[in-house]
């Protein structure tokens, strides 16, 4: 059955789509003949065969059934443009079974079973987060490059030979057993938390893409610790959202403008999703085994009893970071820990344990580098410095409300 449907309407389907469902049906496509960058094309002759045909036979009940259909046959038709005779319509039928997560299943939804399904570990560590975040959630070379501090063209290549490499060496896209899923668990927890972090960077909530993001990730991390209520580290990065998630409110005043966490008005955090994060850290606290998101977590639950109490707890803060650090050598946890440093030794102890970019040139172009910097020389009474960091910073913030807000603080700079 089709509805009527012009151009305009013909356009806002398919966008509506591709924001929705473009990762899932990659992966449908993909997950039996493991050839993701040829699942890729396929979809994105069906797009524009969609383009080019509804708005002439009316729009698909079921969009996502209509493309995928075209998909299949913009695939066979490749592959018998290439003389591989491997590819039948036998084989593309079964694609979509991956997705069809039966009642009682292992893993109950679509979307995480594919997820697990990409952390295969035959694939290279460092880019099986990135593949789901592309695959799946259907995010940007560019953005996630900007996720994991490299160059869209350096992540882009990484991809494409992630995507050969499924293809040649045969690796099985498959939904792994319950036994496989702990071994995979800490990839599904980066592309998540990766995913959120995304969502959050729109702290207007403004951006309906972003905004999705936001409320599949939590959707997603909430299941996992249903699903594995003896991983600390699932409980942990739920508590670690929610506590993000429960001060969206306050990142804006009235006017729009950004508002740092030392200003913002507690009164509007959501207490109760505060108090489900504690919990959650309780509980994970509870299992033995401490981790990066339970520490991020807990870094979180300091600065919500700061400011609710108005005391200075940086020590504490300073040794969760201190841990954090030890765990993970992140150059964006050494940035937060220096701030820290700052609050405790003063701003020239901190300017000392700030990561140098001469040495790591990830943070030549990460703007919270440039932004503590700056915050950090300002203390310190370097002005000059500090305005040139502030520069920079301003030059690499996204947000107009945040540049503004780095505007006014370069302004006060003496």
């Amino acid at each position: 059955m089709t509805m009527d449907c012009g151009e305009a309407r013909a356009r806002d389907t398919a966008d509506e789509v591709a924001r929705r469902s473009y990762g899932k049906l990659v992966a449908f496509l993909a997950a039996r003949t493991r050839d993701v960058a040829a699942a890729e094309d396929a979809l994105s002759e069906a797009f524009a065969a969609a383009l080019a045909d509804w708005p002439v036979k009316g729009c698909p009940e079921n969009p996502e059934a209509w493309l995928m259909t075209v998909a299949r046959r913009k695939w066979i038709d490749a592959g018998r443009q290439r003389e591989r005779s491997g590819v039948v319509d036998g084989d593309l039928e079964q694609i979509a079974a991956i997705g069809a997560a039966p009642e009682g299943g292992e893993i109950p939804d679509r979307r995480l079973a594919l997820m697990f399904a990409c952390a295969h570990p035959a694939i290279d560590a460092g880019i099986r987060a990135p593949l789901i975040l592309q695959t799946i959630v259907g995010l940007d070379a560019a953005t996630i490059a900007s996720a994991f501090l490299t160059s869209p063209a350096a992540m882009g290549k990484r991809l494409v030979r992630a995507k050969n490499k499924i293809r040649e060496a045969g690796i099985p896209l498959r939904v792994p057993e319950r036994e496989e899923l702990a071994g995979r668990l800490e990839t599904v927890l980066e592309a998540i938390y990766a995913t959120f972090a995304e969502g959050w960077s729109d702290g207007a909530g403004t951006d309906t893409v972003r905004r999705d993001l936001t409320g599949e990730a939590l959707f997603l991390a909430r299941l996992v610790a249903t699903m594995l209520p003896q991983e600390p580290e699932a409980l942990g990065l739920l508590a670690l959202m929610l506590h993000a998630e429960a001060r969206r409110r306050a990142r804006r005043n009235e006017r729009g403008e950004y508002v740092p966490l030392a200003s913002q008005d507690w009164s509007l955090w959501d207490a109760q999703m505060i108090r489900e994060a504690e919990a959650l850290l309780v509980r994970a606290s509870e299992l033995g085994a401490i981790g990066r998101y339970q520490l991020e977590a807990a870094v979180q639950s300091a600065h919500v009893a700061r400011c609710r109490s108005g005391s200075a707890n940086w020590a504490a803060v300073l040794e969760i970071y201190d841990a954090l650090f030890a765990i993970t050598g992140s150059p964006v946890v050494a940035i937060n820990r220096a701030l820290a440093v700052a609050e405790v030794r003063g701003a020239q102890a901190g300017l000392a344990t700030l990561p140098d970019r001469a040495t790591d040139a990830r943070l030549a172009e990460y703007q919270p580098y440039w932004a503590a910097r700056a915050e950090l020389l300002a203390r310190a009474g370097a002005g000059a410095d500090a305005r040139h960091a502030y520069d920079v910073a301003i030059g690499l913030e996204r947000d107009p409300a945040i540049r503004n807000f780095l505007e006014e603080r370069r302004g006060a700079v003496g």
